[in-house]
């Protein structure tokens, strides 16, 4: 059996989506750290970022508890989505942090979030944005955070492309 083959059979199992779930939903754990241990206040951008991660947990929970066909098409979907809109989000709050032009590198004071879903009031802890997007005092090897976050939101993205090319090439989609 090729690697291929190999990949494209463990995508079918629960334990290929409980990495999933796992590792974004350690990612939100150490947001959450980062927020109420060491006091680093989320900027809109950073809940925005959040909320992506957010999608992929979520991704790897419903395939994780219903693993069926049209399930993991569902989780492709989200994860897929979640991974694309958190590089695009990350991306531009890299753009806000390095801008030169003073009204460009500001953002929003509240989240967008739609009205029937308005998680900044349902969850404040988690989802209420407190800081300011241009705030880019933690680093780790000479990134800042949301520098991090398109790394990480650009790495599931590339795990979901070679599953898929997996899936193809064994002849299977969902």
């Amino acid at each position: 059996m090729g690697i291929f083959q190999g990949l494209s059979r463990w995508a079918e199992q629960k334990s290929a989506w409980l990495v999933l779930f796992a590792t974004s939903f350690a990612l939100e754990l150490t947001a959450l750290y980062f927020q109420h241990g060491m006091g680093l206040q989320p900027c809109i951008m950073c809940i925005y970022q959040r909320t992506a991660m957010w999608g992929i947990v979520l991704a790897g929970l419903l395939v994780l508890l219903f693993n069926h066909p049209i399930t993991r098409l569902g989780g492709y979907a989200l994860w897929g989505y979640s991974a694309v809109r958190g590089f695009m989000i990350a991306s531009e709050h890299i753009e806000i942090i390095e801008s030169d032009d003073p009204f460009f590198g500001t953002c929003e004071i509240f989240p967008n979030f739609p009205e029937w879903a308005p998680l900044h009031e349902w969850l404040p802890e988690i989802f209420a944005a407190r800081g300011d997007c241009l705030e880019n005092s933690w680093q780790f090897l000479s990134m800042g955070m949301a520098e991090w976050m398109q790394i990480i939101f650009g790495a599931y993205f590339a795990v979901l492309v070679i599953v898929l090319l997996a899936r193809v090439i064994d002849k299977k989609l969902f």
